[in-house]
């Protein structure tokens, strides 16, 4: 279990709330010894428990004893909260605008939604400009409308408080300021905000001494309870949970509204779709600078998820492939000529299409010019490969370089896809998950080698086989692990095994910076 330090000028700032055993002043923490007790006798062979410390302190400028508070903590190899980077950044307007480039747009739409109000229909302060301050307490804000403005701001500028300041600039509002605020300057009608804050923010806070398990790592797996393809169905999600505890891995679901709360965690499991212009993105990158364990990794996701990417990668490296080329949107007025000369069927990808979306069979020159124009509406670039008709496409998974299950997708009936989506409701075809040792040797080196380009995590590697030739379709960062599909051979012993990665790399992981 992580331990949780919540650090004050003096003690008594924190009269107002609940007695903590977690809440020590600043003078003491800065005192203590870097080398910091374990909370929980975990064994002579156990990593030490991680240290969360909230830093509530003033003096936050570069050098005060605020600043201390943090750079000392990520010295001790504790996850501070603030960091010292967001402090910095903090202390410059420049290093803020940039962090924070996109809020005019929430802004404009906060005040078009009446969230914010009209700036017309604000007192002038000083007889210059109307303004707006807000106070943030862990991302929250007292008026619910302002919720996603809070929560950007506290994702990209993780502050246990933060004071906001908007100013009027003709028909919208612009940021002003933000600066960070200590827990002794906070005023008495913001204290039951700021008490539901952190204990919402962290269970830590209020855990008894006594609890009965013990973990020795933390550990956010990043699901969507929406979303209609999940990567892992509900069970496996409870396996991945059980197992995990069981290697004494504390697994916690979490969405992307629990971005600001990465630094909590040791490691991060996603179990979400990935792309690249989305929170699982920004997220994996996130996770990765807060030194968390991430699986999927940011380079994976930006290799596996953009099909261009991935051909030429192939292609570069001299793997089996599907023939076939990209085409631009320059091209367009070309392709009718072009297309007169194509051997057909033909399959054309956009670059970050998902289970089976985005792509589509090309029967003739017509359908090619039309699917073209539609899809180049989303896409510079469309990839345009040979069609390979199969039974089905071997999906090969891979963890950290090893095999973990061999399956066999089906195309949906009626369907030359594993998915349909041309009718109300999503078809899938079937499956046959077999031990590894029974699949093609051919298949198995070809999966391997494949994943070898893009890195050390988890992969499903979707192939084909036409009689001596075995084709790499393509590379999936995420891919499916469901109880009762992938799961089929290995059983439970499948989700032991992806814990068993997390464990090995979070042990290594956790080196405090000194001794």
């Amino acid at each position: 279990m992580s331990r949780l330090r919540i650090v004050v000028d003096r003690v008594s700032d924190w009269r107002a709330f609940y007695p903590s055993d977690d809440v020590i002043s600043a003078h003491d923490f800065l005192s203590e010894l870097s080398s910091d007790a374990p909370a929980v006798a975990l064994g002579d062979d156990a990593p030490q428990p991680a240290t969360h410390v909230i830093n509530l302190c003033g003096g936050l400028d570069y050098l005060g004893i605020g600043y201390y508070v943090s750079l000392l903590a990520q010295a001790r190899g504790q996850k501070a909260l603030p960091t010292v980077e967001t402090l910095n950044q903090l202390s410059r307007k420049s290093l803020i605008d940039m962090e924070l480039g996109g809020i005019r747009v929430l802004l404009e739409e906060l005040t078009r939604k009446g969230a914010l109000p009209a700036p017309a229909s604000q007192p002038l302060i000083e007889g210059k400009r109307a303004r707006l301050d807000l106070l943030l307490t862990f991302g929250e804000s007292d008026d619910p409308a302002l919720s996603r403005l809070g929560r950007k701001l506290f994702e990209r500028l993780p502050c246990p408080l933060l004071e906001v300041r908007l100013e009027a600039r003709g028909d919208t509002w612009i940021l002003k300021r933000v600066r960070p605020q200590s827990l002794s300057h906070l005023a008495e009608c913001d204290e039951d905000r700021f008490a539901q804050a952190i204990n919402r923010h962290s269970r830590k806070v209020w855990r008894t001494p006594k609890a009965r398990h013990h973990y020795r790592f933390d550990l956010a797996m990043l699901v969507d309870p929406e979303e209609e393809l999940p990567p892992s169905n509900r069970t496996a999600l409870k396996h991945f949970i059980r197992e995990g505890r069981r290697l004494g891995i504390d697994v916690s679901l979490i969405t992307r509204r629990d971005e600001g709360r990465l630094a909590e965690f040791d490691g991060l499991f996603i179990r979400e779709t990935t792309s690249l212009d989305h929170h699982t993105y920004r997220m994996a990158k996130r996770a990765e600078y807060e030194g968390l364990v991430v699986m999927d990794d940011s380079q994976s996701i930006l290799r596996c998820t953009n099909k261009v990417f991935l051909h030429e990668l192939l292609k570069a490296r001299g793997l089996s492939a599907p023939q076939g080329r990209l085409i631009h949107r320059g091209e367009l007025r070309q392709l009718a000529e072009r297309g007169q000369h194509m051997r057909y069927p033909l399959v054309m990808k956009v670059p970050d299409g998902a289970f089976s979306r985005g792509i589509v069979k090309i029967d003739g020159p017509e359908a090619l010019v039309r699917e073209a124009e539609r899809l180049f509406h989303d896409s510079a670039l469309l990839l345009l490969q040979e069609w390979l008709p199969t039974e089905f496409d071997w999906r090969i998974g891979v963890l950290d370089g090893k095999v973990l299950f061999a399956s066999r997708y089906y195309m949906a009936r009626g369907h030359w896809q594993i998915y349909d989506h041309s009718g109300a409701r999503t078809r899938s075809g079937g499956f046959a998950t077999i031990d590894p040792s029974e699949a093609p040797l051919a298949i198995i080196k070809a999966a391997l080698k494949a994943t070898r380009l893009i890195g050390d995590g988890l992969y499903g590697v979707d192939l084909k086989q036409l009689e001596d030739r075995v084709v790499v379709i393509e590379v999936n960062d995420n891919p499916n692990l469901d109880a009762g599909v992938e799961d089929v051979v290995l059983g439970r012993e499948l989700y032991r095994r992806v814990m068993e990665v997390f464990l090995e790399r979070m042990q290594a992981r956790r080196q405090p910076v000194l001794g």
